[in-house]
Order: C-alpha cells, then structure tokens, then sequence
C-alpha cells in the first residue's frame, strides 16, 4: 500500500491504493467517475469497485448514497479506509463476489433492484490471456469464459428497473459487451475514446437503461490527447474533477 494517499480530482479525493504493480486507479476511473450525472438521492452501486475511487468520486460530487462492491478483502479494506477518510459517510463497502450466485451476494447483503445506477468497469481480460504475476491485479484484470455475461447479469440484478448501467470496457470489447447487454438493456449510447484524433479507439464508454427497448446510439468521440499529446480541454477537466460543457 502506498505511505502517502493520492490526490485526485483537483484533491478533492484522496486515496490509499494497492504497491505499484497492483491495480491502481487511472484514465479509465476517472472517465467512468463523469458517465453519469445522478441526482443526490440516488442509489448507487460501484461494482468491482477496487479501492472505491469510482463510487467515492459520485459520492463526493452529488452526496449520493453509494454501495462499493469487491470480493478481494485486502482491497476491500482499502476501500473502507478511503471512505473514512474522505468523510463519505453515505459510502458502504460489502465484500463479495458479484459473480457468485444470487443467494450468496444477497446473504452478503445485497439487495435485488435497489440500485438506480450501476457503475463498473469489469475485469478486461478473458481466458487465455496471460495473468499478471500480481496476484490483486491478476484478479482485478480477468474474468473467466463468459464472464462479461455474468458479469452484467449481476449488474442487472443490482438494478432497479428503467434503472441505469455505466461501463468502460476496452474498444475491441465492444461486440461482447453489446452481446451481454441484449435482451437486459437498451438505449445504450455508445461513446468511443481515443488516445489522440489520428488513432484508434483504445476504450468505449457505454451508457444503457435496464428493460429499455429504445435503440442504440453512437456518440461523437472523447480524445484524451491532442495532436502534440496536450491534454484536451475535456479529459483535463474531468481529471480535475469537474463537469464539462
């Protein structure tokens, strides 16, 4: 664990995580941390919430009640600690796997169609792909086969319905995570990332309402960086913790 927590958000979060080579917070938690736009009575449920810094950022900026969902306990610990020190109070931690059965995620105190929002970013790696010698980011980064599936099913769980779902998954990712959302969801509005104009889509972030038969929608793309690798004025804003228009 580092000695000293980090700042992020312009300080207004701090932050104990993991040794460098565990997971860690970055781009992703910070873009997932603004996909959505909750009022302050809103139920929220982080899940896969590592050492919360997606949750504690909603809880921070709108006083929402939020639910930090992580199985692993030394990162769960964390994330407790991190509550605490941020005073969030509206902040509750509850260890489990979300990809345990339904039973046991209730037992461990969850509730089905409580959430009037989910956020996540699941695990980016399938099976077959090479694990981190890191056992935490080993099982921060991986999901077993169709786990993506699984792994939504849990989400809509968690939601109530018209309820709605924020993801970021990496950009080739796209397909399954549509996969997994069919049926579940729809009005996903799909928004591709890019490191810089001229390149590729590196992640999607993915907004969608559980039971909607709405159809997709595509939006204009986010850029992190300009051409000469300066941040844009968006993704600076919003890794200063603030909205932007």
């Amino acid at each position: 664990m580092s000695a000293e927590p980090d700042s992020l958000f312009g300080g207004r979060l701090r932050l104990f995580q993991p040794a460098r080579g565990a997971h860690r917070a970055g781009t992703d938690a910070v873009l997932l941390a603004h996909l959505l736009d909750p009022g302050p009575d809103a139920r929220i449920c982080d899940v896969g919430a590592g050492t919360g810094v997606v949750g504690l950022a909603y809880a921070r900026r709108t006083g929402a009640r939020v639910t930090l969902i992580e199985r692993e306990a030394e990162t769960a610990a964390l994330a407790r600690r991190n509550a605490a020190l941020n005073g969030l109070d509206t902040a509750a931690v509850i260890e489990t796997d979300v990809l345990a059965p339904a039973g046991q995620r209730a037992a461990a105190g969850l509730v089905a169609e409580a959430a009037d929002l989910v956020v996540t970013n699941p695990p980016f790696l399938g099976a077959g792909h090479r694990p981190s010698p890191n056992p935490l980011r080993a099982l921060a980064h991986s999901l077993p086969a169709d786990g993506l599936d699984a792994w939504i099913r849990s989400c809509t769980w968690l939601l109530r319905p018209g309820g709605q779902i924020g993801l970021i998954h990496r950009a080739d990712a796209l397909p399954a995570c549509l996969d997994a959302l069919r049926g579940r969801f729809g009005a996903a509005a799909i928004r591709p990332v890019h490191a810089r104009p001229d390149r590729p889509a590196i992640r999607v972030l993915i907004r969608a309402v559980k039971g909607s038969r709405a159809p997709a929608a595509l939006l204009p793309p986010l850029v992190l960086q300009s051409g000469d690798g300066a941040p844009t004025p968006e993704a600076d804003a919003y890794h200063r913790g603030e909205r932007f228009s």
